[in-house]
């Protein structure tokens, strides 16, 4: 816990909540609720102030929109958030910390919140909850020493409408608290033979604390036989943590196959899950999508000094031998670091981030 002093719930803490969204952009003590204009001024034209005149916020095209700008130390506790399913790949969320011009997080919002493939799944994490129909609810722990900036940029041709809340405390932030990261990376397809990469340029000290894959099969057949490493402090062509496949990095066995269930079988539990299978449809959809996520919350890969990771695309061929496969993978991946910023891949192109 952030609160270095929290010993359960019952515990009284100096600091004070405040939470943030189109009723109360700026999150001050009894601004909430006094908006006059907004998207839902129209219907509440009979009620007036007061009765949701404002519960959401418009973005134009191209358009960047600030959805919290908070001065002091504290930590950003809850965001919630919900925009047409149309738009999960569209919409970039980004955070900087302590006034730092480059993002901690840069990734599409949807992906964010184990959302890649624009269609709704539920998701039951402890730091990550997607609820019917599209209710996006995070809980990582967010600290900051003297500013924290949320925004999202609408990359699509039209406007956008975002609902969302931002909730956060405001007090003395303890000594050591890391910031929290998040790099979104997308191979489409991978090119033969090589290796999908989850995260790299990363220096420490820190840790790294879950994945989310969202993995579009471009062949028949298993697709999951893949490593997982993690390169660290100094390693170089061998890592220092090599997991056995895909599927057993998620938590599965056996390729998530359970015959009498009908194959492929969904399942989302408090750290690891694979919550979403996208089956073809004998017509349009024509090939198979899966969404994936490990937190590593019980089990964090701690590193000193630097950290990349990576994941192997492998199916199998005649004969009992790997196949490298080309496959559609986009990654995010959720660290802490002690920098407010660590090195990213450049802003993805648009039209990678759409999702097809």
């Amino acid at each position: 816990m952030t609160l270095g002093n929290l010993s359960g719930i019952s515990a009284l803490v100096d600091v004070e909540t405040r939470s943030i969204s189109a009723e109360n952009p700026t999150g001050e003590p009894g601004q909430g609720g006094r908006r006059t204009e907004g998207t839902g001024a129209h219907a509440a034209r009979d009620l007036g102030q007061g009765w949701k005149v404002s519960p959401s916020i418009e973005i134009g095209p191209g358009e960047t929109a600030t959805l919290a700008d908070i001065t002091g130390s504290g930590a950003i506790t809850h965001i919630w958030l919900t925009t047409h399913v149309d738009h999960w790949r569209r919409l970039v969320l980004r955070a900087h910390w302590d006034g730092d011009e480059a993002p901690a997080i840069e990734t599409p919002v949807g992906d964010f919140f184990c959302s890649g493939w624009g269609k709704f799944a539920q998701v039951n994490s402890l730091p990550v909850a997607v609820n019917p129909n599209g209710g996006f609810n995070c809980y990582w722990e967010m600290p900051f020493q003297s500013q924290a900036t949320l925004t999202l940029e609408n990359t699509h041709d039209e406007a956008v409408v975002v609902y969302f809340q931002v909730d956060y405390w405001l007090g003395a932030v303890p000594d050591k608290s890391a910031y929290l990261h998040a790099q979104w990376r997308r191979s489409n397809p991978l090119a033969a033979a090589t290796v999908h990469t989850l995260l790299d340029g990363v220096e420490g000290p820190g840790h790294y604390v879950g994945t989310y894959l969202a993995w579009g099969v471009n062949s028949s057949g298993w697709w999951g036989e893949g490593e997982v490493k993690f390169y660290l402090d100094g390693d170089e062509e061998f890592p220092t943590i090599c997991g056995t496949g895909t599927e057993d990095y998620f938590g599965g066995a056996w390729n998530f196959d359970v015959p009498h269930l009908g194959g492929y079988t969904e399942f989302s539990t408090p750290y690891l899950g694979m919550p979403q299978v996208i089956r073809p449809d004998g017509q349009y959809a024509s090939q198979q999508r899966f969404g994936m996520y490990r937190f590593h919350l019980p089990d964090p890969i701690r590193f000193r000094s630097t950290l990349r990771a990576d994941v192997q695309a492998l199916g199998w061929r005649s004969g009992g031998r790997y196949l490298p496969l080309q496959d559609d993978i986009a990654s995010t991946a959720f660290f802490y670091s002690a920098e407010t910023s660590t090195a990213r891949p450049a802003a993805p192109e648009h039209d990678v981030m759409e999702i097809c």
